[in-house]
């Protein structure tokens, strides 16, 4: 079985500086069927304004990874971890027993837009940690790129889930073939372009839920970018 989630029925949230959508619901968003998706609990695309961000703030108990499509962030936190993260990079951050930090947008004059997303982990109060990593190299020679996993295999950041997370650049009129293992859950998050999986066709934004699917066909009808979740 497949779900389409259309772009814009994602959650809406407009601060001025910030303009976020939301997959799942987050702060002020409340939907009851979408709470989350196995152990994938947010999926929010923000954008930022120049010389903006998100002040010091808690968290606990969660695997937090962010991607940056465009534009640079700065990242502080009590852990003294002081980074900028660029286009192609992941960062993760395991909450654990907790942690602050603070997110900003690196660039003075133009936005940065970026993927954030939540993990519940395995166990709770675990030692906070921080992961950082290009895989921009990666992304422009290889189909799929391997870049959150529970062991940290093909070079991936690890966290503390068994969750795989996967980037995927395709230029047009390519395809690429997913095999989803008895009991796993799929999750397709589009970022640009137009993709068909199996029969369903989805845009810029869209996103494709699938349980115990077996292999998923995806052929993508111009350059398209997308994350690739298989869960619990």
């Amino acid at each position: 079985m497949i779900t389409v989630r259309k772009s814009n029925d994602r959650g809406l949230a407009e601060h001025g500086w910030l303009k976020s959508r939301h997959t799942f619901s987050f702060a002020e968003y409340y939907d009851p069927e979408f709470m989350g998706f196995g152990s994938l609990r947010v999926i929010n695309e923000d954008r930022i304004q120049g010389g903006t961000g998100f002040g010091t703030h808690p968290h606990k108990d969660m695997e937090i990874i962010s991607y940056v499509i465009s534009g640079a962030l700065q990242h502080k936190d009590s852990m003294g971890n002081v980074a900028v993260i660029k286009p192609g990079e992941i960062q993760r951050m395991s909450a654990g027993t907790g942690v602050a930090h603070s997110e900003y947008n690196d660039e003075k004059s133009k936005e940065t837009h970026f993927f954030q997303i939540w993990i519940s982990p395995d166990h709770r109060g675990g030692k906070p940690g921080y992961g950082q990593k290009s895989f921009e190299k990666e992304l422009t020679t290889q189909k799929i790129v391997h870049v959150i996993s529970k062991d940290g295999r093909d070079g991936s950041i690890s966290i503390n889930q068994d969750a795989n997370m996967y980037i995927s650049r395709l230029k047009k009129s390519e395809a690429l073939d997913y095999k989803l293992n008895k009991g796993r859950k799929l999750w397709i998050q589009l970022i640009k372009g137009t993709v068909k999986v199996n029969d369903n066709e989805i845009e810029t934004g869209d996103a494709i839920a699938a349980i115990d699917i077996g292999t998923v066909k995806i052929e993508v009808k111009d350059d398209s970018e997308m994350i690739i979740f298989d869960l619990v």
